[in-house]
């Protein structure tokens, strides 16, 4: 089927614009006598009405859902958005998580009164530590990044305990996810970054040159940023090993291993995951992210406390850790992705996850296959669940990378990641997960082969897209720096 540019709707006024005074639609309940007036300084009491537009019910709603029609999300279109897993999630989890059961329940209530719920945390818990391999997990930290950082302290931790003091660095490859050498400063830490080789895997001979009694530990994407599995990875852990320093997996790409291969198999000491993108809960617009960190035995006495026990089918709250890194989150994390991820992983299987990874890494050899004729393939080689290409081909056309995914826009289609990782110029990261058929694939194939044509026959409708949005191109640096998200009529 072919794709043609879509049309832009009409436009949407701002709610501001379509505001009459005396307006309402809505009634909120009188303030209960019983409740005494707030104890508030003088200086946080308003002394003029909040601003706010005043329309009835059905505008209100009118505006939401057309503006919600011109936001671009999984549920309308494909969304390639390499490294961050833009997939399809069942709504079923949603529902569940939304279930009064699940939703209804504080965490300040009584262990007697939330044995359903500890029993969902321990029994996440004991999944995920079967598809890692790996021995004691924590469900705390709220993102991927947050798991890094709580990983690293436990590394701290740990040296602490049997040396009885902190090493100094952390070795990434320059491949790296920008939060990698984030965590490590946060930590304490100092950040040795070592070069890809000509393969697009860590460099074994520089890291062998970097390794010395003052390396904390390893820090490696598997598969890596380039979409690559590190082949050489027991080798490379075997090496940080012996010098006495850890090894941490950043599990973001976990999406192409379950059921094929386990960290925790291979030798890693530590790794997150992100339910937040694997195992289906939502991604973007700002979270709510989750991402548990699952350790070997001798890391587990350092997790994060609170945990979980269980004896005799009852659950239990376990504070007493002395060698404990403390909290990282309030209570158990965000436990309505904890609900998700558990749905989901019950509904799937093991033959199901496994089939998910499978699905991942056909689709994206098949893009890989389709599109390196055309636009450059950085490294020849078979990908995992994505591939990464350049646009240096069209490049020589006079359009860049930014230039394509602004162009993708117009055909409905959200960009793939684009020039990252920064060690591929003009990089196109592309990730169609397992969720997509292979008519959207060969949809978004024959919009790709469209824009490189446009390329070469008329590069000024690259230069100046998107045209069919109801936002033209930004000044995204400028925008990002320079937030305002108030609106008032008058100015």
């Amino acid at each position: 089927m072919k794709r043609a540019p879509v049309s832009l709707q009409s436009e949407t006024k701002l709610i501001f614009e379509l505001s009459r005074q005396g307006r309402i639609g809505m009634d909120l309940p009188p303030t209960p006598d019983h409740l005494p007036d707030p104890d508030l300084p003088a200086d946080l009491i308003r002394n003029s009405p909040l601003r706010l537009p005043e329309v009835s019910e059905n505008v209100a709603v009118r505006h939401y859902v057309n503006l919600s029609t011109r936001n671009h999300h999984i549920d309308k279109d494909f969304y390639p958005l390499g490294s961050c897993t833009m997939k399809y999630n069942p709504k079923i989890n949603d529902e569940l998580a939304a279930h009064v059961g699940f939703a209804a329940l504080s965490p300040l209530q009584s262990v007697a009164t939330t044995q359903g719920a500890l029993q969902m945390i321990h029994d996440l818990s004991q999944a995920l530590l079967e598809v890692t391999g790996m021995d004691d997990i924590t469900l705390q930290p709220a993102a991927g990044a947050q798991g890094e950082f709580t990983a690293l302290l436990m590394f701290r931790a740990y040296h602490i305990k049997k040396e009885g003091t902190p090493r100094k660095r952390i070795i990434i490859p320059d491949s790296a996810h920008g939060t990698n050498p984030a965590s490590i400063v946060i930590a304490g830490y100092d950040v040795t970054q070592l070069p890809s080789d000509t393969s697009g895997l860590m460099d074994i001979e520089a890291l062998r040159a970097n390794l010395s009694n003052d390396v904390a530990g390893l820090m490696i994407t598997n598969p890596n940023t380039l979409g690559l599995f590190e082949s050489h990875i027991k080798e490379i852990i075997d090496l940080v090993h012996s010098v006495g320093g850890l090894v941490y997996m950043d599990g973001a790409n976990l999406n192409a291993l379950m059921g094929i291969a386990r960290p925790g198999d291979m030798g890693f000491d530590a790794c997150h995951m992100n339910l937040h993108k694997t195992f289906s809960t939502p991604h973007g617009g700002g979270g709510p992210g989750s991402g548990p960190v699952a350790v070997k035995k001798h890391l587990a006495p350092f997790l994060p406390i609170p945990v979980i026990k269980s004896e005799n089918g009852k659950y239990d709250i376990e504070w007493d850790r002395a060698d404990s890194i403390g909290s990282v989150h309030s209570y158990f994390g965000n436990f309505g992705m904890l609900v998700r991820a558990l749905a989901y992983i019950r509904s799937m299987g093991g033959d199901g996850l496994k089939a998910i990874s499978e699905n991942a890494i056909i689709n994206a050899n098949y893009l890989r296959k389709k599109l390196s004729p055309t636009y450059k393939l950085h490294c020849d080689r078979p990908c995992m669940h994505e591939v990464v290409l350049s646009g240096n081909n069209q490049k020589a056309k006079g359009v860049r990378t930014t230039d394509i995914a602004k162009r993708l826009l117009d055909y409905g289609i959200h960009p793939p990641t684009v020039y990252f990782p920064l060690i591929v110029p003009e990089c196109l990261m592309i990730e169609p997960t397992e969720s997509e058929s292979r008519e959207t694939l060969d949809e978004f194939v024959e919009v790709m082969l469209k824009i490189d044509q446009e390329a070469g026959e008329n590069p000024e409708i690259l230069k100046t897209a998107p045209h069919n949005t109801p936002i033209r191109r930004l000044d995204e640096a400028g925008a990002a720096r320079n937030l305002n998200i108030r609106y008032f009529k008058d100015k």
